[in-house]
């Protein structure tokens, strides 16, 4: 097939684990016979300082036009909160251009990486969950107010954006255990409530063959380190989903290790994984690319529908940590930690 992919590196260590997966891509391309177009543009902070604008009208137009958009990090202290133009209203723009909406945060615990974890083994095997979160709704994205001595950040949700979302939920439960647990705080919060009453409607009436039960959001942080294998797919809300994820990164032993995906209801989607830019080893050469390259594996998935290419890549960074590469944040030895290039050697060699 012929595919166009947008490549947007980024910032800091952003420009060193796309080329990894760019390098996979092409392989995987080669290797099944398709013809893929990748165009590397300007966004984030690198944008802004070259054009004064984090997403300049050329990269939008490309990544509009794409059939899916693969990002490696935005952000740094260059430009930081007190920036006149920052790179993460960048990101929330080119979400609402794309119309995604679900943030997709597969954690598969693999087998090679238990030791990496800060969490028992015996917890982690067998652990494989989904995180489908809300992306665009809820208190980030509300009425806003600071004054002398108070501050406001206002949480609302509609019947439509939460719709949409559990139906996006659905039909990832349907293609793999058929579970779905809605996190919330419906004892204290009203958008909490409504969520609890939409979720169970649509399920009820359009997923009948999928499970729901609903959870509060604090006895669910405890669940995900004491029984992580009772999820399936977890739905929740945006604020939720955030910190919830960045727990569940911890049964995976790495940030550096999970991919992510954000949906809508078209075939375009934007791929990423779920580290920042972390400035602090930028340049350095010691990121870890495994999950930028398995956001490449979303995206053959979920926007190309390529799904024996997308497997052919998880298994090929299975295979490279089965055979003990690793980079320093996974390894238990610096000595012995490998650095961005020679992981995706690994992984290429693999594939």
């Amino acid at each position: 097939m012929k595919a166009r992919i947008a490549i947007l590196a980024g910032d800091g260590i952003g420009p060193e684990v796309i080329a990894e997966a760019i390098r996979i891509i092409r392989a995987v391309g080669q290797k099944f016979g398709h013809d893929f177009t990748l165009d590397e543009l300007p966004f984030g902070g690198v944008a802004i300082d070259e054009f004064n604008d984090g997403l300049p009208e050329h990269t939008l137009k490309a990544c509009l036009e794409a059939d899916g958009v693969l990002l490696g990090a935005i952000g740094g202290p260059k430009w930081g909160p007190s920036a006149p133009v920052r790179p993460e209203a960048a990101l929330l723009r080119l979400r609402a251009e794309l119309g995604v909406f679900a943030n997709l945060r597969p954690v598969a615990v693999q087998p090679a990486l238990v030791n990496a974890s800060p969490i028992k083994p015996e917890y982690l095997e067998g652990v494989d969950l989904l995180f489908v979160r809300e992306l665009t709704g809820g208190i980030y994205f509300g009425r806003k107010l600071k004054e002398a001595g108070r501050a406001v950040d206002e949480c609302a949700y509609s019947d439509f954006e939460i719709e949409r979302v559990t139906r996006i939920a659905g039909r990832l439960a349907r293609q793999r255990r058929g579970k779905i647990t809605q996190i919330d705080k419906s004892n204290v919060l009203e958008t909490s409530r409504l969520w609890r009453v939409v979720t169970e409607r649509v399920i009820r009436d359009e997923f009948p063959d999928v499970s729901i039960e609903h959870m509060f959001v604090d006895a669910a942080a405890m669940h995900l380190i004491r029984n992580p294998r009772g999820f399936d797919v977890i739905l929740t809300e945006n604020l939720f989903g955030d910190i919830l994820t960045d727990e569940a990164a911890m049964l995976a032993g790495s940030l550096g290790v999970l991919p992510s995906a954000a949906l809508g209801d078209n075939r375009r989607g934007l791929y990423e994984p779920i580290h920042g830019s972390a400035p602090d080893i930028a340049g350095r050469g010691i990121a870890n690319p495994c999950g930028t390259i398995l956001s490449a594996a979303l995206l053959m998935r979920h926007s190309l529908h390529l799904e024996p290419e997308a497997k052919a890549i998880e298994a090929a960074v299975a295979r490279a940590l089965e055979g003990g590469a690793r980079t320093a944040d996974i390894s238990t030895s610096a000595d012995e930690a490998l650095s961005t290039r020679a992981m995706g050697d690994a992984v290429l060699a693999a594939l």
